[in-house]
């Protein structure tokens, strides 16, 4: 695939999660040529090991700053990635699912709209994806979109010319598109983390809806993934 964006001297704020999605666009964005800003935002969810995997990506990505930002999203509850409520293991359904995190991508972009504003950065980097995902709305073009069209009214810079523009290059890909895009990119799945419910052994558990469409995209690939599981979804 490779990137469709003008190589360019630059930085770019990329908001790196940990997950296979936001590492293969952070790689999109130094393969761009953009010197990466990456923002990874502790928010108190229970999959913390994803924290650790995004200070792996960073240094093997090459970042010239990452920054972890605490925001214990704890205090508000409402999802099961930051509440007592039970991760859904069988399987992607049609509504919007119990993991989902009340506003938070738009928390999320606003924190990193407001270092690339703070930095003169002109570009954010995020690996959202309306295709293969969980039914979340904020992953949806429409939003990315809105948002990006709401820096442009909100901010100083967006105000006098200088905007951000949302980069989402895995907005519209399967996951088996972005699992060949992080062979072709060369990188380590392994350093990785997509799983909502971790085991005791520290092995990703399979059978959430994150490692099911996981497992799913790397299978139809034909690719190697780089981490293991505790168990195999049907």
């Amino acid at each position: 695939m490779g990137s469709d964006i003008d190589n360019r001297a630059g930085t770019a704020v990329v908001l790196l999660s940990g997950g296979l999605d936001s590492m293969v666009a952070a790689a999109l964005a130094r393969e761009t040529g953009f010197e990466l800003h990456a923002l990874t935002i502790d928010y108190g969810q229970r999959h913390r090991i994803e924290i650790e995997a995004a200070r792996r990506i960073a240094v093997s990505l090459g970042c010239a700053r990452h920054v972890v930002l605490p925001l214990d999203l704890r205090q508000f509850g409402g999802s099961a990635l930051t509440d007592d409520i039970a991760v859904p293991t069988e399987g992607v359904g049609e509504n919007i699912p119990v993991t989902y995190v009340p506003a938070r991508n738009i928390v999320f972009l606003s924190l990193t709209l407001a270092w690339a504003e703070a930095s003169g950065a002109h570009d954010i980097f995020i690996g959202v994806n309306a295709l293969d995902y969980s039914g979340y709305p904020d992953c949806r073009p429409e939003f990315i979109a809105a948002f990006e069209d709401m820096a442009r009214l909100g901010t100083k810079a967006g105000v006098e010319g200088q905007g951000v523009t949302i980069r989402a290059p895995l907005q519209h890909l399967t996951k088996a598109q972005i699992a060949a895009e992080a062979a072709r990119l060369g990188l380590d799945t392994g350093l990785s983390w997509s799983c909502y419910a971790p085991e005791p052994s520290g092995r990703a558990c399979g059978v959430c809806d994150s490692c099911r469409l996981r497992q799913k995209g790397f299978a139809e690939a034909g690719i190697e993934d780089g981490i293991t599981y505790e168990r195999y979804a049907d």
